[in-house]
């Protein structure tokens, strides 16, 4: 990943807390045949491993996991981003030399994959999944509300994965190489945005 000094995250509690938050990542492996990518949702365990270890599963008709990958298996994580109008910007009245750019925050992690069918490592990853992403709801849904035939059955339909991370690079392009006045006029348009996503954004960007 591309990343300006000015825009490096180098801080291993903000980069996992932008996997944590993450609802939806992109696994990718390059193979002899050509680049694979899935979108999936993924789970950070924390206490595996020096950076931590990523499960997650996909579909066994997905050929992904069937095709060998060559060399390290990249998991790409976004958090919250933003288009910037130049308009915004204070230096716009004053010299009219800006253009539109995108404020965003990413995280790529690095690690060798391995993928399983065993059974019951499947349910112990789907199990965390599913409660990562229930634990937020007032009836919560758990794997062991439906019937254990019927879970075993849908688990020979997935094929488990498992990555520990070698290597973590993070971005947070907040318009942090902007002076002082095109920050807060960009806080400012982003607090005004009809879009939550762009509220989601001003807070993030140093003043």
């Amino acid at each position: 990943m591309y990343t300006p000094p000015a825009f490096r995250d180098d801080d291993h509690r903000s980069l996992r807390a932008t996997i944590r938050a993450a609802r939806l990542a992109i696994l990718v492996t390059a193979t002899a045949e050509g680049p694979l990518a899935t979108n999936l949702p993924l789970l950070l365990d924390e206490n595996e491993g020096e950076h931590g270890v990523i499960y997650g599963h996909v579909a066994k008709a997905n050929p992904h996991w069937r095709v060998p990958p060559v060399g390290e298996a990249l998991a790409m994580f976004m958090g919250p981003d933003a288009y910037v109008t130049p308009a915004w910007y204070q230096t716009k009245q004053e010299t009219g030399k800006v253009v539109p750019t995108w404020n965003y925050v990413a995280v790529h992690a690095h690690g060798p994959i391995e993928f399983f069918d065993d059974a019951d490592r499947l349910l112990e990853v789907v199990t965390r999944l599913t409660n990562l992403h229930e634990g937020e709801r007032a009836a919560p849904w758990a794997v062991s509300d439906a019937p254990a035939d019927f879970i075993q059955s849908q688990l020979k339909g997935i094929v488990g994965l498992r990555m520990p991370i070698t290597r973590l690079e993070g971005k947070r392009k907040m318009s942090q190489n902007r002076n002082e006045a095109d920050r807060a006029g960009v806080v400012s348009g982003l607090s005004s945005s009809d879009r939550p996503s762009d509220r989601e954004v001003a807070p993030l960007i140093p003043l």
